[in-house]
């Protein structure tokens, strides 16, 4: 029995020994095996956004505004942003079967915030211009729009006229480019939003504001706009087609072009459009908020309807009355 019983615990030690030994050499193996094990489960998301292909979840995109820039984008008495741009991003991104958060940003930011991967993309009004093309990638065109002068009525000033004059504008825009390049005798002031330029205009301490005319024309129908009026004709320039923004070479640019002719294809983006601007194209929109004696519009959408001229049918003043 006594024999026994030292075997046993002779064995027991051996035992554990050969234990012991075994998980030495297994612990390396098992960390490299999990290791492996990670790298082979780690996924690459679709770069511009994140996406669950296991579970076949819908893409997640970040897009930023800025939220001063009615009727594009602006926020309501509760703070929600709403406006033009907003329901397009909420189509499109229905289009896409995408999950889109929208967060409100500062115009200066959105470009440097947009390459630092705050976010995957820019719907602002932003135009298409030559520059930002060196750093961003845009979509299609959205929306076209020009660029106006806005004074106070019955004051004389005019485009041709600036020399000398404080003039308001929003930074970082196709406007202030425009005063910039064409009126640079001009005291330009500029701000970091349209709200606080046109703070700047009804005080007294700007004579006038170059603007997007058609942000611009939405300010003329309010209380602090009563006022003033456009003067002169609407401005063209050759960068008045806005996109959406997004990193170079990212994929997403391609699908939302993809879900823009869709919404455009199915009657979506009429809707929007015509819900905002009455019309259902831009080109319509184009024609009615510049000319203030346009009573009545009618569009019929096109292969390319913002040069679509002809389609527009409006009953007009005879042009010696509108000298504006």
């Amino acid at each position: 029995m006594t024999i026994s019983i030292a075997s046993s615990l002779k064995n027991n030690a051996l035992n554990k020994k050969s234990l012991t030994k075994k998980a030495l050499w297994l612990a390396p193996l098992s960390a490299a095996m999990l290791m492996l094990a990670g790298c082979n489960n780690s996924s690459t998301p679709e770069e511009g956004a994140t996406a669950d292909t296991a579970t076949d979840a819908p893409m997640s995109i970040k897009i930023a505004t800025e939220s001063s820039y009615k009727p594009f984008s602006y926020t309501d008495a509760d703070g929600k942003l709403i406006g033009y741009e907003i329901e397009l991003v909420d189509a499109l991104c229905a289009q896409m079967q995408a999950k889109c958060d929208i967060i409100s940003q500062d115009w200066d930011g959105l470009i440097p915030g947009l390459n630092a991967q705050k976010f995957d993309a820019i719907i602002a009004g932003m135009s298409i211009t030559p520059e930002r093309k060196e750093v961003v990638e845009f979509t299609d065109p959205y929306f076209h729009t020009g660029i106006i002068l806005i004074g106070k009525k019955g004051d004389d000033i005019s485009v041709a006229e600036l020399k000398g004059q404080p003039i308001a504008s929003q930074r970082s825009t196709v406007a202030s480019q425009y005063l910039q390049d064409e009126h640079g005798d001009a005291d330009i002031k500029l701000y970091d939003t349209q709200d606080n330029a046109y703070l700047d205009l009804t005080s007294g301490r700007v004579r006038a504001m170059m603007s997007d005319k058609v942000t611009g024309i939405d300010w003329l129908k309010t209380d602090a706009g009563k006022d003033y009026e456009v003067k002169g004709q609407e401005i063209s320039t050759d960068e008045d087609a806005m996109g959406i923004a997004f990193r170079k070479g990212d994929p997403l640019v391609a699908k939302f072009n993809k879900a823009l002719a869709e919404i455009k294809d199915n009657g979506t983006y009429d809707q929007i459009t015509g819900s905002y601007f009455g019309t259902s194209s831009t080109a319509a929109a184009q024609k009615a908020v510049a000319t203030p004696d346009v009573n009545k519009a009618v569009v019929v959408e096109g292969d390319n309807a913002n040069a679509d001229t002809n389609a527009v049918v409006a009953t007009e003043a005879p042009a010696e009355t509108t000298t504006n």
